[in-house]
This record gives C-alpha cells, structure tokens and sequence, in this order.
C-alpha cells in the first residue's frame, strides 16, 4: 500500500520490450535501499523490484500494466514519480493508494496562480462516479485533491512543493497522466449495489449469516 506521497523523481535510464512486456531500469537515491521483491510506485503503479545496485533499479511491466498504463511508452531519460510501500509503522500523510491504475487521463490544461499552479484533466466515463469535489484521486501516484468537477474533466491546485518534487513541472497540455480513484468509493458502490439487487443476500454477505 502507497499514500500517494511521492519520495523523488527518478529517471529511466535504459527500456527494453520483449514478448511478455517491458523491463525498465530507474535511477534513484534509495535505490541501494531496495531489495529483491520489493513494491515500488513508479507515477503510480505499483511495480516488483527485479534487480538493483548503488544507483539503480529494475522493474518488469507485464503485458497488462503496458496496456493500461503509459509506461510502455517512456524512454531513457524521462523522469517518473517514485514511492516505496508505507511501513507499518510509518506516517500516514496522503490517502489509500493501492498503486493499481484505474484509467489514463489527459493533462487539459496548466495555469499559474500567484505561487501555486491549477491543473486540469479529463476524466474517463469508466471512472467518473468515483470522483467528488474535495476528494481524493491519484494522479501519476500523486495524492491531489479534487478542487473543481465538471462534465469535462476535473482540476487539482499544486503547490510548489508538490510542483518541484514530481513530474507534473514536466507536463503540458495533452500529455498523459494514470489515475486511480479512491478505492472506499469503490467498495461503497458494491455494498449499495448488492443490497439494491438484493437485501438478504447482501445482508448474509456482509455479516456472514442471514436473519
């Protein structure tokens, strides 16, 4: 499990794409840290390290995460948002991150505010009823909060701490972004779901016994 607090950037150093998908090597300070088996955030999807040394890492893009994501396509020396798994006893600053991409996104537009920057991203059908003005959603394992909701799309506000530590200083208008929404507003829509089609079972299902 991820908070969507992204540690640093790291950059691709090396790809490369064979019949079962895609190795990435990454760049990174904490990559002596890492070890074998190890879950890693990399703009958002959680990844298995394979391999590392003193400076870098190595992680394997199965046919499925190529597919749903836009890391098939990244190449030496772009830069990606990185976030090693929540200790159990660690702080808990962000939200439920699981690192499971729901969809990609567009960036719709990028816009300087005083300080601060305001982003907008479309929104795909598939998981639009998962997101709420003032809740959360995870945009390239980014922990942001809704701030404005339309049919269009929807927009975050940056400060510059989360500006400068992430890819999102990289990004302009077109560019892809992987979202996942708030995995609580999927569970509630299959509680509500199972009990609108049919009380008992859902009772029985929850709570193990039927009344």
């Amino acid at each position: 499990m991820f908070t969507g607090i992204v540690e640093e950037t790291g950059e691709v150093v090396a790809s490369e794409t064979d019949e079962g998908g895609r190795r990435l090597t990454i760049a990174c300070s904490f990559a002596p840290e890492l070890s074998y088996g190890q879950s890693v955030s990399v703009s958002g999807a959680c990844l298995t390290v394979e391999d590392h040394d003193a400076e870098t890492f190595s992680v394997f893009l199965a046919r499925e995460t190529v597919d749903r994501t836009a890391l098939g396509s990244v190449e030496p020396g772009e830069r990606v948002n990185l976030e090693r798994a929540m200790p159990a006893d660690g702080r808990f600053d962000g939200h439920v991150v699981q690192g499971h991409v729901d969809a990609t996104a567009t960036v719709t537009s990028v816009e300087r505010e005083g300080e601060d920057w305001r982003f907008g991203f479309s929104l795909p059908d598939e998981v639009a009823q998962y997101v709420v003005e003032k809740g959360s959603v995870t945009v390239d394992g980014i922990s942001l909060t809704v701030a404005a909701l339309d049919e269009s799309g929807f927009e975050v506000a940056i400060i510059p701490a989360t500006y400068d530590v992430t890819t999102l200083s990289e990004k302009a208008v077109g560019d892809p972004v992987h979202l996942e929404v708030d995995v609580l507003a999927k569970y509630v829509e299959r509680v509500l779901s199972a009990e609108a089609a049919d009380p008992q079972v859902a009772y029985a299902e929850r709570f193990g016994r039927e009344d």
